[in-house]
């Protein structure tokens, strides 16, 4: 732990110094961009198998078991989805320190974002724990799967605020320009929660609440990793561990409209799904399989987006404007370069993708056109993500929400419409493809004006 604080010290020494000109500059981009964003890939895929390695083990109880699970996972992840602005905001505001030289306030910004973490996970344990029955049969739960999705949901929540301390502390060191470390917590994560839920599961016998008690507990340790190193980080340069009402104050206004990001993008995917389950069994099976498809590939595009937002973030804090176009410009080629690679790739495992998921025919023959669409925006998909992640890290989050406002106005009735019209699945996900590309227009002009280079250690 001291060696990761110690290399973690030297490498944000050398980030503050001054940037390379033009002629390097391309090559330091290159460098850049590829040493944050494979390890945030990493760590970004390995949140996902928590879910995976807990479904293996609890399908083996039985249906119900696993039904309820199903359940929980959907409002557990729904809950703390929520709250990714905890992670965002903070990378953005500790990063534009880290860039002006300033390294106990940007662990001093980071520690607002985690106190600010505990808070809200306090408020919503407060919320989840007395109406876990309620909540389980809004999502639907059959009699038989209720009682081990209550079980499981009361459980699970105790370790909420563990989850949004993960997240802020990953902002925190994003910001810091550190991907590597949340990578080696998200695995050791993975593995610890694995055997936990085996042990308590199968050995103690505990079924279901076996496996709640797990992730809860492999939860815990890492956001005690995370703050283990982070307050190391503190006491090295001096920052202070105490809460401040102004900071988290801060760290609460810099969320918000990051907040109402999430939550129109989560509304498109909700209204996107309830359309294909108008559609019929088939096509909503088939949409549920492009959309896993499609969540897998925004985490590589999303790993570009978060080493945008922690270099944005520290050009900017250094006051070097051309320098964060100059990156940002070479991000966008990253993104979409990544983007054609992984449509040639969707293209070429399709007849292998598919028949992993599922053997209906016709299910297939609905998913096939759907699957050509995705693959064929990638690169619109890489540039929404790159965008969005340079202008999370300028801190530009108001426009972010209102651009995100607008993209859900135009989606809601040109998807809603897709049943009335007789459209298909083909139609849903030409729905989405405009929505992408709203989103891309709307990022690309924001982009262009300028508006968002915002010097200084503060925005």
């Amino acid at each position: 732990m001291l060696c990761i604080s110690y290399l973690w010290t030297i490498r944000l020494v050398r980030m503050t110094q001054a940037p390379a000109r033009p002629r390097a500059a391309r090559r330091q981009h290159d460098r850049e961009i590829v040493t944050l964003a494979v390890p945030a890939f990493g760590a970004l895929v390995a949140e996902p198998l928590f879910v995976m390695a807990d479904s293996a083990i609890i399908g083996h109880l039985g249906t119900a078991q696993l039904a309820g699970l199903g359940v929980a996972s959907a409002l557990l992840m729904t809950a703390v989805s929520v709250f990714v602005f905890l992670a965002y905001a903070t990378t953005a505001a500790v990063a534009r320190r880290v860039g002006a030289g300033d390294l106990p306030a940007a662990i001093r910004q980071g520690m607002d974002g985690i106190w600010l973490a505990l808070l809200l996970g306090a408020v919503v344990v407060a919320v989840v724990l007395p109406t876990s029955p309620a909540l389980v049969e809004l999502f639907g739960a059959s009699e038989t799967a209720a009682p081990y999705a209550t079980t499981y949901l009361r459980i699970s929540a105790l370790g909420i605020p563990a989850m949004l301390v993960v997240l802020a502390a990953t902002g925190v060191l994003r910001g810091l320009q550190d991907t590597r470390t949340p990578l080696y917590v998200a695995v050791g994560g993975f593995v610890a929660n694995g055997i936990l839920n085996a042990v308590l599961v199968y050995g103690a016998g505990l079924g279901i609440a076996g496996s709640a008690w797990g992730t809860v507990i492999a939860q815990s340790a890492m956001a005690v990793v995370y703050l283990v190193v982070v307050v190391r980080g503190a006491r090295r340069h001096g920052a202070s561990l105490r809460p401040e009402a102004a900071g988290i104050r801060a760290s609460a206004q810099a969320g918000a409209p990051l907040l109402v990001r999430t939550l129109s993008l989560r509304a498109i995917l909700m209204i996107a799904t309830a359309v294909a389950a108008r559609l019929g069994d088939t096509d909503i099976a088939a949409h549920q399989i492009i959309l896993s498809l499609w969540s897998l590939l925004a985490f590589a595009l999303d790993a570009i987006a978060i080493a945008g937002q922690a270099i944005i973030g520290r050009y900017l804090g250094a006051g070097d404007a051309q320098g964060a176009r100059a990156v940002c410009r070479r991000m966008v080629e990253w993104g979409i370069a990544v983007g054609v690679v992984l449509g040639v790739l969707v293209v070429l495992t399709r007849p292998v993708f598919l028949p992993l998921f599922t053997s209906d025919s016709a299910v297939k023959d609905a998913a096939l056109p759907a699957l050509v669409i995705v693959a064929l925006t990638q690169p619109i998909s890489g540039i929404v993500f790159v965008l969005d992640g340079v202008l999370m890290g300028a801190g530009d989050g108001p426009y972010l929400a209102w651009a995100m406002l607008l993209t859900l106005a135009v989606f809601t009735p040109v998807a809603l419409l897709v049943p009335v019209l007789g459209g298909g699945l083909t139609a849903l996900w030409v729905a989405m493809t405009l929505m992408m590309t709203v989103r891309m227009l709307t990022l690309w002009l924001r982009s262009r004006s300028g508006r968002w280079l915002v010097t200084g250690a503060t925005r």
